[in-house]
């Protein structure tokens, strides 16, 4: 379902728009966001849900979460505006958790179940029946039918069916999420533990019902940029094809800077960076045997992963700066005076920003989705932008890590031209189940000697939870944006005067 343009991603996609309008526009933003859930749910017919009532209950959740706010308990009479006072400023970091359920949008879908569908055909020799070890299937009106209280969940009527005609049930939040992250309240809904999550957003995208939102700081940036403040933009490589296949990357820096922007950079020119930094570390640390192995830390999923579930490792995690942060450097050397918004596919980024150590770095994170509703809020039309402004500050290199492969690519190569007598192994995982398989055979030993890129999201940042279109698609349009690169790779001194993290 991840970048399938629907209903679901249209709510979201309201709802960040209205946002960023009420930021730009409104005189009395607690009767307005009152006023929100009837602005947008204005007809008697609900598009999304049973009842109008419903479709109003879970925009006023996404509306709290749009402003940056946790969603109300369920057991207090608590206001949509409650709170609002401590977003309705110019800045505000993200505050734990970053993604929460909202209750009144989850389906509590059947966790793991086995159920017979109507593609039964009776058989005669019925072996879901004879195969299953507690007796837990019977033949009902010609049909079989299995009784959940004695179902022990071991799959072998399914897998002996010659219609597969018995189905597996399971939550598509918790299919998506990699580390087990997503469990169960007492009502059945869906719930996601804090202590197991990595950020990735996976879950969010997965739901069906659209009943995972992340946090924003959407209103906090624009209240930001209206107060006059020198704000500068840095955008992640997958930005290109987001915004429409006819739009330029020159029209996005353009329409960037029509939107209050100081200036626009490329954060593949931190990617360029943490190239030539990762290669000489490979160089220095693994290829002498220093280091069992290497692991590229550029995305926060990944690295938490590691750190979470794997702490054997860390050692062997790459301590180079970000592309975000490492851009935000470039930044702030650049313009002293200037705050830094990231832009970009991914959730967890917004939690890497609220680190203590990146927060004097990077000021504000947002993702290309809601980037879009402030586009839509000022009725950007971004295919008439008339291009002004040229995007080429990095190389082909840096703007490869948008897709999967494309960081240990990078590095690869800079190895290659740079100390071309070292050998050096690659290996890269994409998504959570294969970064834990990875990051066990390295735990080990199996993967000794080897330069391991891990992403959390299955294809890489074009496929990040904050995204707006579908992921080959995507990666089809970044790979056009680096053969425009006008260099391949960085230079292998561009790192000198960049202060290490």
């Amino acid at each position: 379902m991840r970048g399938l343009d629907t209903q679901v991603r249209k709510n979201r996609r309201d709802v960040f728009k209205a946002i960023a309008e009420l930021a730009y526009y409104s005189e009395n933003i607690v009767d307005d966001i009152e006023a929100l859930p009837y602005r947008l749910c204005n007809v008697d017919e609900p598009e999304s849900w049973e009842n109008i009532y419903r479709e109003r209950a879970v925009v006023r959740e996404r509306s709290r979460l749009a402003m940056g706010m946790s969603l109300r308990p369920e057991n207090q009479p608590v206001h949509v505006s409650q709170g609002i006072e401590g977003s309705d400023i110019a800045e505000k970091y993200y505050e734990p958790p970053l993604l929460q359920v909202i209750p009144s949008a989850c389906n509590a879908c059947p966790d793991n179940r086995y159920q017979v569908s109507d593609q039964c055909m009776g058989c005669v020799a019925h072996p879901c029946k004879e195969v299953c070890p507690k007796g837990a299937i019977e033949m009902i009106d010609g049909h079989s039918h299995i009784d959940q209280s004695k179902c022990i969940k071991c799959g072998k009527c399914k897998a002996v069916c010659p219609y597969d005609a018995i189905a597996h049930k399971t939550r598509p939040c918790a299919d998506a999420c990699g580390v087990n992250a997503i469990e169960s309240d007492s009502y059945g809904r869906a719930s996601i533990n804090s202590d197991k999550c990595v950020s990735c957003g996976m879950c969010m995208v997965s739901c069906p019902f659209g009943a995972i939102a992340d946090k924003s700081q959407i209103f906090q940036l624009i209240r930001a940029m209206q107060s006059g403040r020198k704000i500068v933009a840095e955008i992640a490589p997958a930005f290109t094809g987001q915004f429409g296949p006819n739009v330029s990357p020159d029209q996005i820096k353009t329409a960037l800077k029509g939107l209050g922007f100081y200036d626009v950079y490329e954060v593949a020119i931190g990617a360029d960076m943490g190239a030539i930094a990762e290669a000489k570390h490979y160089v220095g640390k693994v290829a002498t045997g220093e280091l069992p192995f290497l692991l590229t830390s550029c995305c926060p999923s990944w690295s938490m992963l590691a750190k979470k579930y794997f702490p054997e490792t860390i050692g062997s995690i790459s301590n180079e700066l970000t592309p975000m942060v490492a851009t935000a450097r470039v930044i702030k050397k650049e313009h002293p005076d200037a705050e830094v918004v990231f832009i970009g596919p991914c959730a967890s980024k917004k939690l890497e920003a609220s680190r203590r150590t990146v927060r004097s770095d990077v000021d504000f994170v947002i993702t290309f989705e809601e980037l879009q509703g402030m586009f839509d809020a000022k009725g950007i039309q971004l295919e008439q932008v008339e291009e002004k402004d040229e995007m080429n500050d990095a190389t082909g290199a840096g703007r490869g890590y948008g897709v999967a492969g494309g960081v240990a690519s990078a590095i690869e190569e800079c190895i290659h031209t740079y100390y071309p007598d070292t050998k050096v192994l690659i290996e890269h995982a994409e998504g959570l189940s294969d970064c834990k398989k990875m990051l066990m055979l390295a735990k080990a030993g199996k993967k000794n000697g080897c330069l391991i890129e891990g992403m959390a999201c299955p294809g890489g940042c074009v496929a990040g939870a904050g995204t707006n279109i579908p992921i080959m698609q995507a990666a089809k349009e970044l790979r056009i944006f680096k053969g425009q690169a006008k260099k391949a790779i960085p230079d292998q001194d561009m790192n000198d005067g960049i202060e290490d993290e």
